[in-house]
């Protein structure tokens, strides 16, 4: 296994989960500190790819897009997916930190995150093998040579074993020793580029069928040498990009790590393989387990894993009661309450949402209401907060008098409003 260089984080030291019962008011909108970064609340918007990065850098649309949900009152904002190279984007649109001269288009996003009051944090991926591909809302088929008259050329993606994560594109490179230790490095390069740029939290992205999950599932990873075989072997990857990682990324920065915890449909890596990754990656200096599932499919008896509400959270909790490390839940999760109870019940230390705040990014402001928080409001900026403080205290005195009874201070506050 790779030397650890960070020291061993006892979860409850880290989370305050001992004095869980003696809390006052929700868990959710409790502070938790993470090294030197104090997050105000335990919500975290996940990362979510846009598809509308030029050249690798983010643009006005990720302002905006990072802003609104910023100003919502998420504790914790990601930029999305970045590749840790050019190869490694999925798209010739996904976000990329391989060049030095990124770093100013990341630092506006940085900046722009944090005036608005949350703390701001960067994923860094690698597709591997599911590389040269269209985006989303083309569900991402494979790119094709006739795709080069679009500007879209396709190029050639790189996996553990050469095996193709789709049926639609050619089998990608298989990954020699030098090749190996060229991507390790480049993971902590990017890292390096992503302090400069004015991140604060740093997540691996190790999961859904990307080159990390590559090298940790059977499905994929089918070397001989000491980067496949046992488990032990399929783990050294993932580990030892983790040890680059942490080396380049600043001591008293936390470092998250994405897994999935199980593969998808008929996959081989499963949750005991996440408990022992998780238990690995807790001695090397990662702070929390972002877990999610799915990414590779293959001939097991492993089912799919029912897309219900909060459906990672039974994971989420294994891991941190097994591995001793702090977890993120995310998957479904809507309701205030839901959010809450993962927190009460041990099964979480941060709740993470996606979709839910792009359907509506201020949530977090909304669920401080539902749950019974004295000044929800006091999650948005103050020249939000101020009028809608206001607006309520007006309000007020309308229920219960006339428009021409109202005292004429209250006349005034609406007047200036």
């Amino acid at each position: 296994m790779v030397t650890p260089r960070a020291a061993m984080m006892d979860v409850r030291e880290l989370t305050g989960t001992d004095r869980i019962e003696e809390t006052p008011g929700c868990l959710l909108f409790a502070p938790l500190r993470l090294r030197s970064v104090t997050l105000r609340n335990r919500i975290m918007a996940s990362p979510m790819c846009q598809y509308a990065s030029d050249d690798g850098m983010p643009q006005d649309w990720h302002l905006a897009h990072l802003g609104r949900l910023a100003i919502g009152g998420s504790a914790l904002v990601f930029h999305e997916e970045t590749a840790v190279e050019a190869r490694g984007r999925k798209t010739h649109h996904c976000a990329g930190l391989w060049r030095d001269d990124q770093i100013p288009a990341f630092a506006r996003i940085a900046d722009l995150i944090r005036q608005c009051g949350a703390v701001p944090a960067i994923q860094l991926g690698h597709a591997g093998a599911k590389a040269s591909a269209h985006g989303a809302m083309r569900d991402w088929a494979k790119l094709r040579p006739e795709d080069a008259a679009d500007g879209l050329s396709p190029w050639s993606a790189i996996s553990p074993s050469g095996i193709a994560t789709s049926r639609d594109g050619p089998d990608p490179e298989t990954l020699d020793a030098a090749g190996i230790e060229s991507v390790i490095c480049a993971w902590g390069a990017a890292a390096a580029r992503a302090a400069r740029a004015g991140f604060e939290v740093l997540e691996i992205h190790g999961a859904h069928g990307y080159l990390i999950q590559q090298f940790l599932s059977e499905v994929t990873n089918r070397r001989t040498d000491d980067w496949g075989g046992p488990r032990e072997n399929r783990m050294r990857f993932a580990l030892a990009v983790t040890h680059e990682v942490r080396r380049n990324w600043p001591a008293h920065l936390p470092l998250f790590f994405r897994v999935s915890a199980v593969d998808g449909k008929g996959g081989l890596w499963d949750l005991d393989d996440t408990v022992a990754l998780a238990a690995e990656l807790r001695t090397l200096g990662v702070d929390m387990v972002d877990c999610s599932s799915g990414g590779l499919s293959g001939t097991s008896a492993m089912p799919i894993v029912p897309r219900v509400p909060g459906y990672h959270l039974p994971f989420a909790r294994a891991v941190r009661e097994r591995a001793g490390i702090a977890t993120v839940g995310v998957g479904l999760i809507r309701e205030p309450a839901q959010a809450e109870a993962a927190l009460r019940d041990g099964s979480v230390d941060i709740v993470a949402l996606a979709r839910e705040l792009m359907y509506h990014a201020d949530w977090p402001v909304h669920a401080a209401q539902a749950l019974g928080e004295p000044d929800p409001f006091t999650l948005f900026p103050e020249s939000f907060a101020f009028r809608l403080r206001r607006r309520e205290e007006v309000a007020g005195y309308a229920c219960n008098m006339p428009a021409d009874a109202l005292p004429s201070d209250v006349v005034s506050k609406i007047e200036s409003t």
